[in-house]
């Protein structure tokens, strides 16, 4: 707003002093004084409003006004309830040095003209904020040039210094101006954000953090959430749905700014909507991947669907990488809205890592659908082998990381009616292993659902010996355990004839006796113990532990 503005606002009772050709200036804030230098204080663009305090004699107004005209405030307004009229030492310093000076009548409050003042320019930066919106939205609707997400929360910080974050279900920061939040106050704004999406209550939702007051957005795309179109029930899309968190208290804004921000969500959701059509083409290929292993086709036909895959999914990858599965499913009670789309949106965001922030992390998970599951197809880069070890370092995920940073939205999004559970299996290294892999990833997952709570997660590591015993467990996960135990050692032999595998046998066989094993097999009791040392050392189990041998035992009757 300009200075002139003031003046034509009979209710705040304000005569000019001095300065008639400076109300053109523009008016940015507004700052009550009574300090001699106020002048760390100050950002320029302000009106000033004093009582004099800070005045003891005609002697002080020189320096006080000097101060306020090089920090390039918008002009001076001084109460007359102290002194009654305005000293005249004071209107000549703001004639010398151009400051425009007001007179405040002793019956209007300095909170009237602040409250004025903030609303004014308030309401002006947020409809000069929304014609800038407006313009983005256009640039994001028409072709690729627009900037994303954060180029609107850094108009928001700029215009209307307001810091805004945008966040995942989960709780992950995918844009943001300034400084990112901490994960656990992220995990906590996801959760309170869920939690009053499935009770029903009108947004913006808030919550007080660590001293701070947050303002939660949903940001729905096209026929996502209530009233969109396709979405019957909001438990179709409170688990995909992203949100804009506003450090600021929203329970007092006025209608202007609350429309502003709702205009940031719709723009935000474009960009969410477009992304999630860039992602059709890895879901697709996900889709394909599973159909050729679910259907039995032959290895060679999955190897080469995989090569078309890992381009896309690993861009610059020299070499094929090994992959896991990952499961998921949620069910609701009553069983009558489809979990597979959920669970399938839900699984994408899990699998990125929740340090990462920014959406194009999950541009690389693949993800198909399968009745109510979720299946996640995971290329893991096979990292450099040490010097003097077989392989590179273990790159795998492993069930009880994934949702440790996700589990209080998750639980807060599925309420007392929903439940996510997961199983991962063990990495594979070519197209044979993939169908045991799957089934491997099932069986866990049905491991997670045995057990108490919303949110569980099991993986192959749990499948134990006494478990591969049962009847009910399909002969892939069988052969997927037996494959994982004993590859390594049937690849080291081939490369090597190093004869782990008989070594292993006999071992056995001998009751883990040394003596006797190395009888057998005729050889030295120390070249026993290194072809052990080396069997441990590739399959990561201890043949002392009870446990393991029963593992190696089963391993090899059952291959």
């Amino acid at each position: 707003m300009r200075l002139r503005a003031l003046l034509e606002t009979e209710a705040l009772g304000l005569r000019l002093l001095g300065g008639e050709d400076e109300l053109d200036r523009t008016v940015r804030g507004v700052m009550t004084t009574d300090l001699r230098d106020p002048s760390r204080y100050l950002t320029g663009g302000e009106l000033v409003l004093t009582g004099l305090a800070w005045r003891r004699n005609s002697a002080d107004s020189e320096p006080f006004v000097r101060i306020l005209a090089s920090a390039g405030v918008a002009g001076l307004a001084a109460g007359e309830a102290e002194l009654g009229d305005i000293p005249d030492d004071l209107v000549s310093a703001c004639r010398r040095n151009r400051l425009p000076l007001f007179a405040v009548n002793e019956d209007v409050a300095f909170a009237t003209i602040t409250e004025y003042v903030v609303r004014q320019v308030s309401g002006e930066r947020a409809g000069d904020l929304a014609a800038v919106v407006d313009r983005h939205r256009r640039l994001m609707t028409s072709g690729p040039a627009g900037g994303g997400p954060d180029v609107v929360l850094d108009l928001l910080t700029t215009d209307l210094d307001l810091r805004a974050w945008v966040l995942s279900p989960t709780g992950r920061q995918i844009a943001g101006a300034g400084e990112p939040l901490a994960p656990g106050v992220c995990a906590a704004l996801a959760a309170e954000h869920l939690a009053a999406v499935r009770t029903g209550r009108r947004g913006p939702h808030r919550i007080s953090l660590q001293g701070m007051t947050y303002s939660l957005f949903p940001i729905r795309g096209a026929g996502r959430g209530p009233g969109g179109p396709g979405a019957r029930d909001v438990r179709e899309s409170v688990l995909s749905d992203w949100l804009l968190a506003v450090e600021a208290d929203a329970g007092d804004w006025p209608a202007e700014r609350l429309d502003l921000l709702q205009g940031v969500t719709q723009l935000i959701a474009v960009e969410r909507d477009r992304r999630d059509a860039a992602r059709t083409v890895r879901r697709r290929l996900a889709q394909e991947v599973l159909e050729l292993v679910q259907t039995g086709a032959p290895p060679a036909e999955i190897a080469a669907r995989l090569r078309v895959a890992a381009p896309v999914l690993l861009p610059g990858l020299g070499t094929a990488p090994h992959w896991q599965v990952v499961v998921a499913r949620v069910d609701w009670d009553g069983g009558d809205i489809p979990g597979g789309p959920v669970a399938q949106s839900l699984l994408e965001e899990i699998l990125v890592d929740p340090s990462v922030s920014g959406p194009e992390p999950s541009d690389r998970i693949a993800v198909a659908h399968a009745g109510d599951e979720a299946i996640a197809l995971v290329p893991l880069p096979a990292l450099p082998a040490e010097p003097g070890e077989e392989k590179g370092p273990d790159r795998a995920l492993h069930a009880d990381e994934l949702l440790s940073a996700v589990r209080e939205p998750l639980q807060a999004g599925l309420a007392d009616d929903g439940r996510l559970t997961l199983g991962v299996s063990a990495a594979v290294h070519s197209a044979e292993g993939l169908r045991g892999a799957l089934e491997e990833a099932r069986h866990a997952r049905r491991v997670a659902a045995a057990r108490p709570g919303r949110v569980c997660a099991a993986g192959h590591h749990e499948l134990a010996s006494h478990v591969l015993l049962l009847p009910f467990v399909p002969d892939d996960v069988r052969r997927a355990f037996t494959a994982r135990l004993l590859d390594p050692l049937r690849d080291y032999d081939r490369r090597h004839r190093a004869e782990l595998i008989p070594t292993l046998e006999a071992f056995l066989d001998c009751d883990g006796s040394w003596t006797r094993c190395a009888t057998r097999l005729h050889l030295h009791v120390n070249t026993l113990r290194y072809r052990v040392g080396r069997i441990e050392q590739l399959t990561g189990r201890d043949l002392s532990r009870l446990e393991d041998k029963l593992d190696f035992f089963l391993a090899l009757r059952m291959s």
